[in-house]
């Protein structure tokens, strides 16, 4: 389509569904920034981001900065921040769309174009890294995807459009992940549908109900038996496909992958069964069934296959 012109900047997979879709939709992209290569796999070896494969493959140009801050302390990120700051004042483009980059656009860069952000949330809740994850984990019924103008502040710009969409009982981060990254990528070829069109309407966000998705650490994965069951299912949710919940008996570490609460109580982190329908464990309230689970080296098993290759006769989840 004529029209646009589109620097995206993205990383993960939720933004390059969104890349997928504008590219699909006749946008010119003629320019992608997006994180470094990273070590990835059990040979650690550097890895393109999901959004860089994308762009390789339609031959799209691409920029690594380590940072967009031109006074960055440490020289090597000034100057690419500075490089890629004046690639774009170079480039002739209409917006730039921004979806889990992963690094902060200073003032500078919100000042060349306007700058439209797909955020995985119903904003002003989950502002911030993580906001999948925390939906979930907080038990909310409901999120959604929330397309907005970026200003300096985290995720506080004012919002074009927002769509819900209903968090179901077996819902994952992962599952959910994909629900909304495809949301995002249609809503985020709306936007600029209309934005071709005439300027958008743009709606502050409200004042109340500000809550933020902190990053999600490798430690707080660890299940804490003495908090409710309920609680515990919500983790084990929030924290597949990453980090993966987990917990600790006999000194194995094993990681749970599907859980549920269950009837049944006891010290936490007892097992009060283990059969083919799982391993009920009591916590603070209630008991969890574990379903699926890990060992190290190991694959996801459920939990009949897993139980032959481990007993959990005389041991507690600590």
């Amino acid at each position: 389509m004529a029209g646009l012109k589109v620097v995206f900047a993205g990383t993960p997979e939720f933004a390059a569904v969104a890349l997928r879709e504008l590219l699909a939709a006749g946008f010119a992209v003629p320019l992608v920034l997006t994180q470094p290569d990273r070590p990835a796999g059990r040979g650690m070896q550097l890895q393109a981001s999901a959004v860089k494969q994308v762009a390789l493959a339609h031959g799209i140009e691409v920029l690594q900065p380590l940072s967009l801050r031109m006074d960055a302390k440490d020289p090597q990120r000034a100057e690419e921040a500075r490089a890629a700051h004046a690639r774009l004042l170079a480039l002739e483009y209409d917006v730039m769309v921004v979806a889990a980059y992963g690094l902060i656009l200073p003032r500078a860069t919100l000042d060349i174009k306007p700058c439209i952000n797909i955020h995985g949330s119903l904003l002003p809740r989950w502002r911030g890294a993580a906001p999948i994850h925390r939906a979930i984990e907080s038990g909310d019924l409901d999120t959604g995807v929330t397309i907005m103008e970026m200003e300096e502040g985290l995720d506080t710009g004012p919002m074009l459009s927002m769509e819900r969409i209903a968090i179901e009982d077996g819902d994952t981060t992962g599952s959910l992940h994909d629900k909304l990254a495809a949301l995002g990528g249609r809503m985020i070829v709306e936007a600029l549908r209309r934005m071709a069109a005439g300027p958008l309407d743009a709606v502050p966000q409200p004042e109340q109900g500000v809550t933020y998705a902190a990053k999600i650490s490798k430690e707080e994965a660890k299940l804490d038996f003495s908090l409710p069951a309920v609680q515990l299912a919500r983790k084990v949710r929030a924290f597949n496909p990453f980090p993966g919940a987990h917990g600790q008996a006999g000194g194995v570490t094993v990681k749970i992958w599907n859980a549920a609460p269950a009837d049944g109580q006891g010290r936490p982190g007892q097992v009060l069964a283990a059969d083919a329908q799982g391993i009920v464990v009591a916590c603070g309230e209630g008991a969890l069934r574990l379903t699926e689970l890990q060992k190290p080296g190991g694959k996801r098993l459920a939990a009949a296959e897993f139980l032959k290759g481990f007993s959990f006769e005389g041991l507690e989840f600590e």
